[in-house]
C-alpha cells in the first residue's frame, strides 16, 4: 500500500475546465456575478501577460471567489455539480480504471488541483472515486455563507508542500505507516507539475506537451495514455 497523486486539469480531466467553469457561470450567474467576474478576468489577463499563466490562474480563481462571495454551501455544491454535467465527457476514462486498481491494492489516493475544492468533491463523487481532495479551498463566515476569499491556490510547489503536510498528519494520527508513505506515485501532465513528479517514488507523466515530456524522457519516468 502506498500513497498515490492525481492532477486534475490536465490529467484526470482533459477538457478544458477554464471554459467549462465560464459554462456553468454563464447558466447561473447574474449581472452583479458578471460584473465582478469581468473585472476579475481583466486583472487576470494583465497578471497573466506581465507574471505568466501561475499569476493569471491566481487572479482567475480570485475572480470567481468573488463572484461567490454570500452563496451558501448548498448553492456552491449545486453550482459545481452543474459543472461536472457539463464537463463529464473529457474525464480520462484510463486513469479512472487506474485509480480504480489503486483502490483495490488498498492505497491511499489524493486528487491535488488548483481547482476549487468543491469541484473536485462534485467530479470525484460523479465517478464514485474514493480519494482525498487537496485543492484550492473557499473561504466561509461563522454564518455558512462565502466571503469570496480563498486561503490559497495550489500549484507548483505548493502541491509538494500539501502532500508532505497531508502525510505528516496522517503519519500523526496513525491512518498512514512510514512504509507507505516511502511508496509514493504521481499521475501528472504540465511543467509546474515537475516538482511533484520529482517528489514521489513512481512518476507518470499523463498526456504531456513536448517540454515535459522532453523532460520525462530525461528523467526516465513513463508516460500514462
Amino acid at each position: 500500500m502506498g500513497v498515490v497523486t492525481v492532477d486534475f486539469d490536465g490529467t484526470l480531466y482533459q477538457g478544458d475546465s477554464f471554459k467549462v467553469v465560464m459554462e456553468g457561470a454563464n447558466q447561473a450567474f447574474g449581472l452583479k456575478q458578471w460584473t465582478v467576474i469581468s473585472k476579475g478576468l481583466a486583472k487576470a489577463s494583465t497578471a497573466g501577460l506581465t507574471k505568466g499563466k501561475n499569476a493569471f490562474k491566481l487572479s482567475f480563481f480570485e475572480a470567481f471567489a468573488k463572484s461567490f462571495k454570500g452563496m451558501t454551501r448548498a448553492e456552491l455544491d449545486q453550482f459545481f455539480r452543474r459543472l461536472v454535467e457539463i464537463g463529464k465527457d473529457d474525464v480520462h476514462q484510463g486513469l479512472i480504471e487506474k485509480i480504480h486498481e489503486h483502490e483495490r491494492q488498498g492505497d491511499q489516493i489524493i486528487v491535488l488541483s488548483g481547482a476549487f475544492q468543491p469541484f473536485l468533491k462534485a467530479f470525484t463523487d460523479a465517478f464514485s472515486l474514493n480519494v482525498h481532495i487537496i485543492g484550492t479551498e473557499l473561504m466561509f463566515n461563522q454564518r455558512g455563507l462565502c466571503t469570496g476569499h480563498v486561503r490559497s491556490v495550489v500549484n507548483g510547489d505548493e502541491k509538494v508542500n500539501h502532500v508532505q503536510a497531508w502525510m505528516d498528519r496522517q503519519k500523526r494520527f496513525g491512518y498512514l505507516t512510514e512504509e507507505e508513505s516511502r511508496d509514493t506515485w504521481a499521475y501528472a501532465d504540465s511543467e509546474s507539475d515537475v516538482p511533484l513528479l520529482e517528489f514521489v517514488k513512481h512518476p507518470f507523466v499523463v498526456n504531456p506537451d513536448k517540454s515535459v515530456k522532453k523532460v520525462a524522457v530525461e528523467e526516465g519516468w513513463p508516460l500514462f495514455g
